[in-house]
This record gives C-alpha cells, sequence and structure tokens, in this order.
C-alpha cells in the first residue's frame, strides 16, 4: 500500500475536471467525455459522487476506476461486446462511440444499502415487490438472495435522480426494445456471474454492481465501466458469514464507506453536502486501491503529480491531442 505521505501529497492533484480543446465535451458525475470521428475519449476523474450527488475529490480514484474497467473490458469481452479501443493513460479510455440506453441494470447478489433506491431501504419499507421482484418476508440486511435479481433504474439527467424500475415497464414505455432489453438481462446475469466466480477467488463478494449498455450499428455492447468499486459493492469473503451472523456489517472496500459515513451525518442526498475530511478521503483512497489490487491480483501503481498534465502528454503521445 502506497504510504500516508504520498496520498496527502496528491490531495492538492486529485482530478477534479478537465478542459481539453477538441471535440464535444460532455460532463458526467465522475468522467469527462470527448467525442469525435465516431469515437469518445473518456477521462475518469477523481470525483465521487453519492446519493446522486458529486461530493467532492479522492486521490487516484480514478486511475483506479479506468484501470479496473480496462482489466474486466479485457476479461469479460466473449461474453458481452464492449466499446474499448485502447487505453493511452491510466485515467483515459478511447472507445467506440455508441448510443446509449437510457436504462442502467443493476443486478444484486445481497439485500443491503442506505440509498433510497437501494433494496435494504425499500424493504425496510415495507415494499415487497421491488422491480417487479417479489421478495420474500423475514430478510435480514446484507443477506444473500437466492439467486441474483436485476432491479434497473433509469438514467437520470445529470443533477437530477435515478427511477427504479421493473423490466415490464422499461418495455411498456418503450425505453428499450423488448428484444434489445432480453438481451441485456441476459448479458447483465451472465457478467455478474463471471465476476462473482472470480472476485470469490480474491477473498470478496461481488455484492451488487450496475451495467450500462449502448447500441453500436444495432448491436448491444456493454459501455461506460465494469464491476469497479464505483459501480460496485464488495465485501470481504472470509469475514462474512461470522459478521452476518451478530448482525454486524460486513467489511466493505467500495464507495459505501463513504456513502456510510454520510448517512451517519444525517445526510442521503438532500440538502448541503456535510464537508469530507482529509482522513475520511484517504482511507476512501486506500478501499479503492486495495479492492484494485484485490479483483485484478495486480499492485498498484501511482506517482504523486499533476494528473491533467500527465494526461495532455499522453494524449499528445498517441496523436489523440495536437
Amino acid at each position: 500500500m502506497l504510504s500516508d505521505t504520498i496520498f496527502k501529497n496528491q490531495l492538492k492533484y486529485a482530478l477534479d475536471k478537465t478542459d481539453f480543446k477538441f471535440g464535444k465535451k460532455y460532463e458526467g458525475k465522475v468522467r469527462d467525455n470527448y467525442s469525435f470521428d465516431g469515437k469518445r475519449v473518456i477521462v475518469t476523474t477523481d470525483r465521487i459522487s453519492a446519493f446522486d450527488r458529486v461530493l467532492c475529490t479522492i486521490p487516484f480514484k480514478g486511475q483506479v476506476l479506468n484501470q479496473t474497467s480496462a482489466f474486466w473490458f479485457e476479461k469479460t469481452k466473449k461474453i458481452a461486446d464492449n466499446h474499448v479501443i485502447s487505453v493511452p493513460d491510466p485515467n483515459v479510455m478511447v472507445v467506440k462511440e455508441c448510443k446509449t440506453l437510457p436504462v442502467e441494470m443493476v443486478v444484486r447478489g445481497y439485500i443491503t444499502g442506505v440509498t433510497t433506491t437501494s433494496a435494504w431501504y425499500n424493504y425496510e419499507r415495507g415494499v415487497r415487490n421491488f422491480c417487479g421482484n417479489i421478495l420474500p418476508e423475514g430478510l435480514k440486511k446484507n443477506q444473500k438472495f437466492e439467486k441474483p435479481i436485476i432491479t434497473p433504474t433509469t438514467k437520470a439527467e445529470h443533477g437530477l435522480h435515478d427511477e427504479s424500475i421493473s423490466g415490464e415497464e422499461i418495455i411498456k414505455r418503450k425505453l428499450v426494445d423488448e428484444k434489445i432489453y432480453k438481451q441485456m438481462e441476459k448479458a447483465a446475469l451472465k457478467l455478474f456471474d463471471y465476476g462473482t466466480k472470480l472476485v470469490a477467488k480474491n477473498n470478496l463478494i461481488l455484492v451488487d454492481t450496475k451495467y450500462e449498455f449502448g447500441l453500436l450499428d444495432g448491436k448491444l455492447v456493454l459501455i461506460d465501466e465494469i464491476h469497479t468499486p464505483d459501480s460496485s459493492r464488495f465485501w470481504i469473503k472470509d469475514t462474512y458469514e461470522e459478521l452476518f451472523s451478530k448482525e454486524q456489517e460486513p467489511q466493505k472496500l467500495d464507495k459505501e464507506y463513504v456513502r456510510q459515513w454520510l448517512a451517519n451525518k444525517g445526510f442521503i442526498g438532500e440538502g448541503p453536502i456535510p464537508e469530507i475530511p482529509d482522513e475520511v478521503k484517504i482511507e476512501a483512497a486506500k478501499r479503492y486501491i486495495t479492492a484494485y489490487e484485490m479483483i485484478t491480483g495486480k499492485l498498484f501503481e501511482a506517482e504523486n503529480g499533476d494528473v491533467v498534465e500527465r494526461i495532455q502528454k499522453n494524449l499528445m503521445r498517441n496523436k489523440i491531442l495536437d
């Protein structure tokens, strides 16, 4: 693990935003996108979002997300086609431009969460038909489902909240063509099964995750990110059963740590965001890096410095920027 000195020094270099002068720019919660010539340059920043709000920056977070996604896109390309062309920088991915489908496929293996769209939040409040899934009585927080369930959400415009929805409603509203939606369901479950089995070998549980899909020449393609600590929850596998039996929270390796810290401060999306101290940011960064190393089996390589400057040099070297 990197030293605390490296984390503290990188706080001032954490990548908040980019403003490159090429293509058409679209700014998401975490990624800055530049579209041109049928391609898209995706810069994964160090911004962290939760409860559909951008909170702050976490050092090295963008690099973790981008490199984790690159790892999974390579591993899963036989399960689902993806949009990747190249990875010219630790924070950057060049991809094929796709028509984004307006639905996120959320797959859940366990009932948990603190957000208003989470399975546990709804279950605790009496919801038993969650996004078309009939849930049995008597479930406990963090319990494993008999089999994974799909709980889609609509993709909200920037600054708005996602909406939980059933597959039936997606088809009824014509958000996605029925045939394409069925392909999305099938791919999502296959990807989740593959991810679950791979991380289990590394003492991790893939708790839940989201997948985004697009269309390229009418064909379904996996886009955005896959099995990252932002799009997924990960728990430590060998301590889960004991902690669950004691009704204690599992050991977590994802941004649920930051979500829970905010929830404990009374913030779950509405009102002003509490000031997040440096020690919380550094702890979050450590968890992101640990997740990367446990998922991929690779050592995380990072150094202090200006991330924008490095990205600019790498884009120029790869003839993406003049």
